[in-house]
């Protein structure tokens, strides 16, 4: 096992920059719980024995809630911008044998939704679209009338699901040795496109949609329902408006602005360099012909550029922080509780407490947590790429920052 705990300073990422002010009047949603950011120059340096505080208390919980639990990937836990704990532990490739390093990228799967929700922010300050447009306007023969923009970020499209829709699920049976080393079958689920001929692409899903009008599941902004659809057209309409394939425009405008050396969005001309996921017995997932499509998930990275594109949010690199503010506010209020969705992020709306932003991910074998404690200034980002729920369970290591019980559901 690789270990690196940084007690060193991590300096500041990127010095502040200002973003032009959201043209977009006010979305909507509750303000009434969610904290004003604070930008990175207002961060107040860590004194050595609050880092090792933060170290000495990190430790034992990720022995406990990952170690133990065979954990393959990447943690790495911030405060104030400041690398706190950091941890590098398993292989990248189980048949190589390569090791994880921090240069490792990892499928982010959901989280890349994160990235696909703030470029379409930043559109919208440009005054290149605005939320409340419907999908029509730049998708012309979208299928589904009334659906704005707005409504695709927050997952109140009503959209159907393509990875439902454009599959068949079978399930097949792996070996697997339970806690007390006894050899268990276990069973894992798989979806296969028999319609395909080969990968699908976002364009193919909406030409799918255009073909065959698959039933909605709910009329547009009734209520919240969450849809990988809604997230593939986003990434439709953001090269619809730049003329740029999405790829590439991520890797122009966010990750080479950012620094973030590591990652890129996967898309059907990286197939023959796939690195798989595992199940939990290190059987690897092969590539499946839903694989290349990105904007909902297909964004690789690493914890330390995660870190990267976690500082640029307080600073407003890329999005004013009056637009991010928007963001985080709660859309879907029919049901009681303190979950709720905003505009590309997870949260936790609790009136006693600051609310948590964050975002969850899973697709095949791989699992992430990016959680940003925005209100106490810290970050938690755990990659994994051999299936295991405990690393969403470890999010819970957010109350190391927040010093009180970490409630975050187990949401993609």
């Amino acid at each position: 096992m690789l270990r690196t705990m940084v007690i060193a300073l991590l300096s500041t990422l990127m010095m502040a920059c200002g973003s032009p002010a959201a043209k977009e009047p006010a979305v909507g949603g509750d303000t009434g719980h969610v904290h004003t950011v604070v930008p990175t120059n207002h961060f107040k340096p860590l004194t050595n024995k609050e880092k090792e505080y933060y170290a000495n208390a990190i430790e034992p919980l990720y022995r406990s809630l990952l170690l133990r639990t065979g954990f393959n990937g990447s943690i790495l836990l911030a405060k104030n911008g400041e690398v706190v704990f950091e941890d590098y532990h398993g292989l990248i490739n189980f048949k190589t044998g390569d090791s994880i390093t921090p240069n490792t990228p990892f499928h982010l799967a959901s989280v890349s939704k994160t990235f696909t929700a703030t470029v379409i922010l930043r559109l919208m300050e440009q005054g290149k679209l605005s939320l409340d447009d419907y999908v029509e306007k730049y998708l012309p023969n979208f299928p589904y009338s009334g659906i704005t923009i707005k409504d695709l970020l927050s997952h109140r499209s009503g959209l159907p699901k393509y990875d439902h829709f454009m599959t068949d699920v079978r399930t097949e049976p792996y070996r697997v040795k339970n806690r007390r080393g006894k050899w268990v079958t276990r069973y894992r689920s798989f979806k296969i496109a028999p319609q395909l001929t080969g990968f699908a692409t976002n364009e193919i899903v909406l030409q799918y949609m255009i073909n065959n009008r698959p039933p909605i599941e709910a009329l547009p902004n009734r209520r919240y329902s969450y849809c990988n659809t809604n997230y593939a057209m986003l990434a439709l309409i953001v090269e619809k408006i730049t003329s740029i394939p999405f790829p590439q425009y991520m890797q122009d405008s966010v990750f080479t602005p950012l620094g973030m050396k590591n990652t890129y969005v996967f898309n059907i001309k990286d197939t023959g360099n796939y690195t798989p996921s595992y199940t939990p017995g290190r059987r690897p997932y092969p590539l499946e012909k839903l694989d290349c499509v990105y904007g909902d998930k297909n964004v690789y990275s690493t914890v330390r550029d995660l870190l990267a594109w976690d500082q640029s949010l307080y600073q407003g690199t890329l999005v004013s922080l009056p637009t991010l503010e928007k963001a985080y506010q709660p859309y879907s209020n029919e049901h009681r509780g303190i979950k709720n969705y905003g505009l590309g992020w997870h949260l936790l709306v609790n009136p006693s407490e600051p609310t948590i932003v964050y975002h969850n991910g899973w697709w095949h074998g791989n699992n992430a947590v990016f959680k940003r404690l925005v209100h106490d200034s810290a970050t938690v980002i755990i990659l994994g790429n051999k299936f295991n729920p405990a690393i969403w369970r470890a999010g819970k290591m957010s109350s190391v920052f927040t010093g009180h019980a970490d409630t975050t559901v187990l949401e993609q």
